[in-house]
């Protein structure tokens, strides 16, 4: 049953997110039409879209992004108007325990981390779809290049590999193609260039060399052009890595799948985005306990100290997770461990804080 200062602690806790939540968005709406808006008059983007299409979506997908910092902010600010206001010592000279003190901040964080994890796994994807195909009609360039160096694989026996392609087009370069009857090489195709012909549905080879491997022994054949089919279209090309951000949960672990059979390069990213759609949402409540202890404090520098105090810890936040994506796309440690890690230690580094808070 909640009491009176439950509901005080819970109204002031969601007030304060959203009234922040809202100015942010503002500001970063304004910043962003000041940059988009030669964009938007050259392409003749209409304004229905870009007010719907576009900036509605623009705000959940920021502000669900960067929630978890929004509310940390949150917390100190109003935990340290009410400290400098005396009303924490109130509280807890009038019997009130510092662990009751944090129920109802508790229970604002469980309902902000439910609300995003629903928003980061079944809204946000809906979202991003019209704002990503926004972007591309009236913002950024046609995509041009798939990643470098492509791997991908065909079936158990068949595997292709290119170094570039131009969407706009239909050409890729350095082109290679192996044959394998289980571990033994059997057949290599290697071209400069590889075209897709729109007319015949088929790609075409040019300045090509084919060797086709028994044993010990090699039969070279080598030309000009050679016209074939495989097992894959442009169409596969053209994904940008941000489409991703377009699934729910659902069509995206159906992707991740579907990408591990074809081998391809991009696996970590996909995983990482999935892994990053449940722990961003559940830093809410580290965040929250952190900044309950920091703000819960009636000090000289008042809330300035506070915010000061609390923006230097995002930052460390925010770099720590910048760190371990990069170790999980560079130095191959796990994603979801990468993604979990920054939460583990400041699980630690708030349990440190909670055991020095005032009781």
């Amino acid at each position: 049953m909640l009491k009176k200062l439950d509901v005080y602690i819970i109204k002031k806790f969601l007030a304060t997110t959203f009234f922040i939540l809202a100015v942010i968005m503002a500001l970063a709406v304004i910043f962003d039409v000041s940059e988009r808006i030669d964009d938007f008059v050259s392409r003749d983007a209409p304004i229905y879209a870009i007010i719907f299409e576009y900036y509605l979506n623009f705000i959940f997908y920021y502000s669900n992004l960067f929630s978890g910092l929004i509310i940390f902010i949150a917390v100190i600010f109003f935990t340290s108007k009410l400290a400098s206001d005396t009303e924490i010592v109130a509280i807890l000279t009038g019997g009130v325990s510092f662990n009751r003190l944090l129920y109802p901040y508790f229970i604002a964080a469980t309902l902000l981390t439910a609300g995003a994890l629903y928003m980061n796994h079944w809204v946000i994807p809906k979202a991003n779809k019209a704002r990503l195909n926004f972007e591309e009609v009236y913002i950024r360039n046609k995509f041009h290049y798939a990643d470098r160096n492509t791997h991908l694989t065909l079936s158990p026996t068949e595997r292709v590999y290119f170094e570039s392609f131009n969407a706009s087009t239909n050409m890729g370069f350095k082109f290679s193609m192996e044959g394998y009857d289980g571990n033994q090489l059997i057949y290599k195709l290697n071209a400069k260039t590889f075209l897709w012909d729109t007319t015949k549905t088929k790609w075409v080879l040019r300045n090509y060399q084919e060797r086709f491997i028994d044993g010990k022994n090699e039969r070279l054949v080598g030309g000009w052009q050679k016209d074939t089919t495989l097992a894959f279209t442009p169409d596969e090309f053209k994904k940008r890595t941000s489409i991703v951000s377009t699934m729910n949960y659902t069509e995206l672990s159906k992707f991740i799948e579907e990408e591990k059979e074809k081998g391809s390069d991009d696996i970590i990213f996909y995983e990482l985005e999935k892994h990053q759609r449940t722990s961003y949402p559940f830093s809410t409540y580290i965040l929250t306990l952190i900044g309950v202890v920091i703000a819960s404090k009636k000090v000289r520098g008042g809330i300035g100290l506070h915010l000061a105090t609390g923006i230097f810890i995002c930052l460390i936040y925010i770099i720590f997770i910048k760190t371990t994506t990069v170790m999980a796309t560079n130095a191959g440690l796990d994603p979801a461990i990468a993604v979990w890690i920054p939460n583990i230690a400041f699980s630690f580094i708030a349990y440190l804080l909670y055991t020095k808070a005032q009781k």
